[in-house]
């Protein structure tokens, strides 16, 4: 049986890089989201949207294998009443825009990701809060750009110099505040004990790994650190990690909460690097062998995987979070249940993201367009897509005003609330998206995107009609280039700069 052991922090373990990719595009159309929500004396009441429409892409298979219907352009549907909902939200781990079947791969087959997007609402044009994993987690946790704190600084987190305050409020911490129990399941990556755990960040309760990256069956990291906790505790369980905190989460959905709602991250390590799938016990051991003999890039397995292995485990990561929405479903409150799923960055190297440029890592939209999807049976209307641009932060405050909780007013937000469009029918007022990272900036304004690359042009982009930037309108559009980089500029001045 797994056993919890006295804690012992392990060195620094996690890094998340990549390389290029590509996307595809599919036009799909969105459903209606849910109306009024009647919530607690704290919170406010919320309600649907509106929006446009688009076609299934040909041949998408449901989960049965028949032909998929046809999505909806968003629209809010009519008010319905509701109480403040638990929250699941879902993060893949380096998974590219077009990884599922639902968003245009041509050979991953994701049944239970395809039947979440047909009952909710699926997101085209929606982004990570940056290229790599911890950066992204930051600006989840926070719901604010990754440099407004020093942690977010690191791109990823790598060692145990960096982390997020504990004294920074969390989606976690301003939720619990608002009476939700709140738990952290699987990876974190923000950074080490013993200074930054979840624990420390208003996280009840978690269970997972430290660090960016560690070998599914031994649970070492990239510096031979071992990385499964439960608390601030070692926990020893050496079967397949996908397994486990798909067991963990189920076991958690399925809890009686007492009467409180809560809040569940649930951030799945599949399908990053090493490529390893359940049973491959002989890859694990060569590659425990090589972290043992002191290979530091054992865990980056460059020599390893495959499209097929791939495949193996993005359809591995599909059955668990099946299994852990069948257990939400039994638990009979799937219904009041807003469950979000999205991946933390763009794909790496096995991914399929055509038609879109750029890869994780990268400030091109392969390397920060992701798949999103948003369900909410008591309050969403199904079968819907979205083309409304959206990232990680907007999720951040979208969560706190459905639950009824209000952000820090010393911490403010840098996403904005969805709930007004998706409950309310609101329009969503057009405002910029902004990212950087070391050596590249990035702004979207409606369907125009600012870009400057590792080479330092400045370059500008139409993605409505161009969505692989490879048309630079830079010379021909040089007063918008202006103003864009203007804005970007702006921003940036008030981030905290990079150290030396």
């Amino acid at each position: 049986m797994p056993r919890a052991v006295p804690r012992r922090p392990g060195p620094a373990g996690g890094l998340c890089l990549g390389v290029p990719v590509t996307s595809y595009e599919p036009n799909l159309s969105r459903r209606a989201f849910g109306g009024a929500v009647g919530v607690s004396a704290a919170a406010a009441a919320v309600g649907l949207g509106a929006s446009p429409a688009a076609a299934a892409p040909a041949g998408a298979a449901s989960a049965d294998g028949q032909n998929a219907p046809q999505e909806r352009e968003f629209r809010a549907g009519r008010h319905r009443p509701s109480r403040r909902p638990n929250i699941l939200f879902i993060l893949g781990d380096d998974l590219g825009w077009a990884d599922l079947s639902s968003y245009g791969s041509p050979h991953i087959k994701t049944p239970n990701l395809d039947r979440l997007a047909r009952q909710g609402v699926r997101f085209t044009d929606a982004y990570s809060g940056s290229a790599t994993c911890s950066p992204t987690r930051f600006s989840l946790y926070t719901g604010r750009y990754p440099a407004r704190t020093k942690g977010g600084l690191a791109e990823p987190i790598a060692d145990k110099s960096a982390g997020l305050d504990p004294t920074h409020p969390t989606l976690a911490s301003l939720l619990k505040s608002a009476g939700y129990s709140t738990a952290l399941i699987g990876k974190w990556h923000a950074g080490y004990l013993p200074d930054y755990s979840p624990t420390k960040s208003g996280w009840d309760e978690f269970f997972g790994n430290f660090g960016g990256a560690l070998e599914y069956y031994s649970k070492l990291g990239l510096g031979g650190e071992y990385d499964l906790y439960e608390g601030d505790a070692e926990y020893k369980d050496l079967r397949y990690y996908t397994r486990i905190i798909t067991e963990r989460a189920s076991e958690y959905v399925s809890r009686d909460h007492h009467g409180k709602p809560w809040l569940l991250n649930l951030n799945f390590t599949t399908p990053h690097w090493p490529w390893i799938a359940d049973g491959d016990t002989e890859q694990s051991a060569e590659i425990v062998r090589r972290i043992k003999a002191g290979d530091g890039r054992a865990l980056w397995h460059q020599d390893g995987g495959s499209v097929e292995k791939y495949k193996e485990m993005v359809e591995d990561l599909d059955r668990s979070i099946g299994k852990v929405l069948e257990a939400l479903k039994r638990s009979g409150q799937e219904q009041d249940t807003l469950v979000v799923f999205s991946s933390d960055n763009g794909g790496e190297r096995f991914s399929y993201n055509w038609p879109l440029s750029g890869n994780k890592a990268s400030l091109q939209e392969g390397g920060i367009r992701v798949p999103n999807i948003a369900r909410w049976p008591a309050r969403l209307d199904g079968g819907q897509v979205s083309r409304v641009p959206v990232f990680s932060p907007d999720w951040t405050a979208t969560l706190l005003e459905v639950a009824g909780a209000r952000p820090h007013p010393a911490y403010p937000l840098d996403g904005v609330s969805l709930a007004g469009y998706l409950l309310r029918g609101e329009k969503l007022a057009e405002r910029d998206l902004f990212w950087r990272v070391r050596g590249e900036r990035a702004l979207r304004r409606g369907d125009w995107k600012y870009y400057r690359g590792k080479a330092g042009k400045d370059q500008l982009f139409h993605l409505a009609g161009d969505v692989r930037e490879q048309a630079d309108k830079a010379a021909v559009e040089p007063d918008r280039l202006s103003r864009l980089r203007a804005a970007w500029e702006k921003v940036d001045a008030g981030l905290l700069p990079y150290p030396a």
